[in-house]
């Protein structure tokens, strides 16, 4: 695993099927160099975070590393990174309780690192609150790919979704007692103001482009987190399932063998 890790190199990884590393577009790698994104990066591997970090560093990122949950907490307080990094097993605190007391405190994005792609840590952290996550062992360029695909969402909450509404409506949509402003990028539901994670609004926003429509799990994957290759439908069920506690239970349908629709 270390090997890989370590490497870096374009090469593609074996269940995903992402994009390459040299398959990123020149203006990305700029863009990010300009920026220079923040990264909170926990992981108790030595010989993994330090490699990962100087590879994050290359190609722009400003990383923070650290050992352990409890440190990663404080450099989170302390530092207010742009995302996060975290590694489901750590000590201290292990990278799920984390990801709960970040998404607490911020909206910033997470993203999970799991030895096991079908490990129930996998739904533990996404249900915490996590946007997306990675399956050891990784590919660098992979993780670069992921990283750079957050911070291209999380720079424009809306998206084309968000266009697409504001091109049909002139004003808040409502659905039932649910109210979605798409300029002031908020919701309400009866009356009071909803806390939306970035990716819980973008994936509104995509259910609002089309009320009535059946929007499959792989166009959710695509539109809402910019996978321009195939992945994980969990992802799309558990945020679905956040969603529906925060606007109503019974606000989004799931059309079983096809995907979800937002009841009109």
């Amino acid at each position: 695993m270390r090997d890989r890790v370590a490497r870096g190199g374009a090469v593609r990884a074996g269940a995903g099927g992402e994009r390459r590393e040299d398959e990123l577009t020149d203006m990305e790698e700029q863009t990010q160099r300009r920026a220079g994104a923040r990264v909170l990066f926990v992981e108790d591997d030595d010989v993994i975070r330090e490699a990962t970090q100087l590879a994050l560093e290359r190609v722009g990122f400003r990383v923070t590393a650290v050992p352990d949950g409890l440190q990663g907490l404080e450099s989170f307080r302390a530092g207010a990174p742009d995302i996060a990094l975290l590694d489901v097993m750590v000590p201290g605190m292990d990278g799920v309780s984390l990801c709960r007391r970040i998404r607490d405190e911020s909206t910033v994005p997470v993203i999970m690192l799991s030895a096991r792609a079908d490990s129930i840590d996998v739904v533990l952290g996404l249900e915490a609150g996590a946007d997306d996550y990675v399956t050891k062992p990784f590919d660098v360029s992979v993780l670069v790919a992921r990283l750079r695909a957050v911070m291209r969402r999380f720079g424009h909450a809306g998206g084309g979704a968000r266009q697409a509404v504001e091109e049909e409506a002139a004003g808040p949509l409502r659905f039932g007692d649910l109210e979605v402003d798409t300029e002031g990028m908020e919701v309400r539901r009866g009356g009071e103001r909803i806390a939306l994670t970035p990716t819980e609004m973008r994936l509104l926003l995509e259910f609002s482009a089309a009320p009535g429509t059946v929007l499959s799990r792989d166009r959710l994957l695509e539109r809402v987190w910019d996978y321009g290759w195939g992945g994980d439908t969990r992802v799309v069920d558990v945020h679905v399932q956040r969603l529906r506690a925060k606007i109503g239970q019974d606000r989004i349908e799931t059309v079983r063998g096809f995907g979800y629709k937002l009841r009109a």
